[in-house]
């Protein structure tokens, strides 16, 4: 598959919900101590989003490194925007930050 075709699906994901998590394994069943922080965050801020296994797509899971500029896993996606990793995300959770971004993009029912 070509690169062009690989970061067509990435904006595809990206463009799917307001808040897509790109991790290891899924929401139920992660496959990495790092993702599943992450999950509890979100959860914690009751936030809806779309999450991609990167485990299920190789390609993908290589292009996303290059397409973001970040070279770990997971990575947060808010209104297509990479917003970070672990320790982005749970220092805005732990600071509250978290939870406006995600409602503000529309994440969080009312």
């Amino acid at each position: 598959m070509s690169e062009s075709e690989v970061s067509a699906r990435i904006k595809a994901h990206i463009e799917k919900s307001p808040v897509v998590l790109f991790m290891k394994g899924t929401p139920d069943f992660p496959q990495c101590g790092f993702s599943a922080q992450v999950v509890a965050a979100l959860n914690a801020c009751h936030a809806a989003f779309h999450a991609v296994n990167i485990f299920e797509d190789p390609e993908l899971r290589e292009a996303l490194k290059a397409y973001s500029n970040w070279p770990t896993y997971p990575q947060l996606y808010v209104r297509g925007e990479l917003l970070g990793g672990c320790d982005i995300l749970l220092q805005m959770y732990r600071s509250g930050e978290l939870a406006p971004v995600l409602k503000e993009a529309g994440a969080v029912a009312a």
